[in-house]
């Protein structure tokens, strides 16, 4: 077992020298306003650089998707160009990363949107608490989009890719788990949609796919990953 997770590994088109992956790691180490990476992450990641393969902290993929204190995103020319320095400490250290591309849905408290309601898969509120800039606090009750904007969140996603590979990174993940919009989506619990988006497995996995899509658009399959939560 000890030499196994030693042994060199091909993931797609992304080849790891060991099968020791890091896995995404929420910290809230960006700067605000802008939500950009700083010289801080340049230096944690660098000292992960050994790892077969990074994926990076959940990044969100615009403002509407992005809800958590100090985290990164990478929607603006200012976050891309500060992602860079990141990618290029890693790839100076031998290392390889991929970005994990993040829109929590229902769970963006509106704090972080001007007052204005969360967007999710249907009209839903999510249990618990959101950790705002200013403190724990109730979720509160989002929207769902509209079929047009659904669309419009897959471009976002498309933008978000493409800004990924600009700054420099080896693909990317889409997460699809842990209750964010695209889990939301998959879910019954959180999908109550009676368009072609909602009903069966097959309607409720549209998003998805249709995100995946966008991403391999832009990277080719072999460097796009997802993550899901089974339940």
């Amino acid at each position: 077992m000890h030499d196994a997770l030693f042994q060199p590994i091909s993931i797609g088109a992304i080849d790891c020298p060991n099968r020791i992956f890091m896995a995404p790691l929420t910290r809230g180490r960006a700067q605000v306003p802008g939500f950009v990476p700083t010289e801080m992450m340049q230096t944690y990641y660098r000292q992960r650089a050994g790892a077969g393969l990074i994926v990076s902290e959940g990044t969100g993929i615009s403002v509407e998707g992005l809800g958590w204190p100090s985290a990164p995103g990478i929607w603006s020319a200012e976050q891309v160009e500060a992602w860079k320095p990141v990618t290029d400490a890693v790839h100076r250290a031998e290392g390889r990363i991929v970005l994990q591309l993040w829109h929590m849905g229902r769970t963006v408290h509106p704090d972080f949107l001007g007052g204005e309601a969360p967007v999710s898969a249907s009209a839903t509120t999510a249990p618990g608490h959101a950790h705002t800039p200013t403190g724990r606090k109730d979720y509160e009750p989002a929207r769902a989009l509209s079929v047009e904007e659904i669309a419009r969140v897959v471009e976002d996603y498309r933008k978000a890719a493409a800004n990924a590979k600009e700054a420099g990174f080896d693909g990317v993940q889409l997460h699809g788990a842990n209750g964010y919009l695209v889990d939301q989506f998959l879910r019954r619990s959180t999908n109550l949609r009676e368009d072609e988006y909602g009903g069966s497995a097959q309607n409720r996995a549209r998003f998805l796919d249709e995100v995946l899509g966008a991403l391999v658009d832009v990277w080719g399959a072999d460097r796009v990953g997802v993550r899901l939560s089974p339940n």
